[in-house]
């Protein structure tokens, strides 16, 4: 794992990021326990259903939450959809074993801050744990083809320009924040985008920002939605 891929304190502080994992399997909470626990990251609580997980949350204030989508009880979407609702802080990352499950879609409608497969290599998922305590959106690359494509039949056209308009939106672009849309349509975090782009992560941090503002969207798969409806995404 590159420096740039390890996971800074949590805001700052100089206090490690405090997770909370709510999964039904004991054998996959302890994985991810051990995988987890380090200098940089801190398990702070567990749940075995949704139905821990406000609580849990309210009581331990972690930086991240690690949902599983499917559990008995109450599930991960509904789980996510009532940490938001109640203005927690905690950045949710879906866990799913399936690629662009419809539940891992409603999941990000109901606030999660991405989603990861089960099977994500152990050091992208520590990664990927860091990057959302940052505030940055997680989308594993190996199903972002598969979400864009279900979320095209499915969000509201207000929301997500048709082609004609989304070629108008890209082109008001500039040809840098348009390098940078590309990246994010094909699931690149903002480290793998500035390798790419030589290009440094605040950067890159600052393009996204200008492309979620110039493309009106609120989300890194609103935007990889209206770079393929631009005809831009190979």
């Amino acid at each position: 794992m590159s420096e740039s891929e390890v996971p800074t304190p949590a805001a700052g502080t100089g206090a490690p990021v405090r997770v909370v994992l709510i999964d039904d399997d004991p054998l996959v909470r302890a994985g991810l326990r051990l995988l987890l626990g380090g200098d940089h990251l801190q398990i702070v609580g567990e749940g075995e259903d949704g139905r821990h997980a406000e609580r849990i949350v309210a009581e331990t204030q972690p930086d991240v939450v690690l949902m599983d989508v499917r559990m008995p009880g109450m599930d991960g979407v509904t789980a996510t959809r009532r940490l938001t609702d109640s203005g927690a802080s905690a950045r949710v990352i879906v866990l799913t074993t399936f690629d662009a499950d419809d539940m891992v879609v409603d999941a990000l409608r109901a606030g999660a801050a991405g989603f990861l497969l089960k099977d994500t290599p152990p050091a992208d998922l520590v990664a990927a744990v860091g990057r959302a305590a940052r505030g940055e959106p997680v989308l594993s690359p190996s199903v972002a083809a598969q979400l864009i494509a279900r979320v095209r039949d499915r969000e509201e056209p207000e929301v997500v320009p048709a082609s004609d308009e989304a070629r108008a939106l890209f082109a008001e672009l500039t040809e840098r924040e348009q390098d940078v849309a590309r990246g994010v349509a094909r699931g690149l975090s903002n480290a793998e985008i500035a390798a790419e782009l030589y290009l440094g992560v605040p950067t890159v941090k600052t393009h996204v920002g200008r492309v979620f503002n110039k493309l009106g969207v609120a989300n890194r798969v609103h935007v990889a939605r209206v770079v393929q409806d631009a005809g831009e995404l190979d």
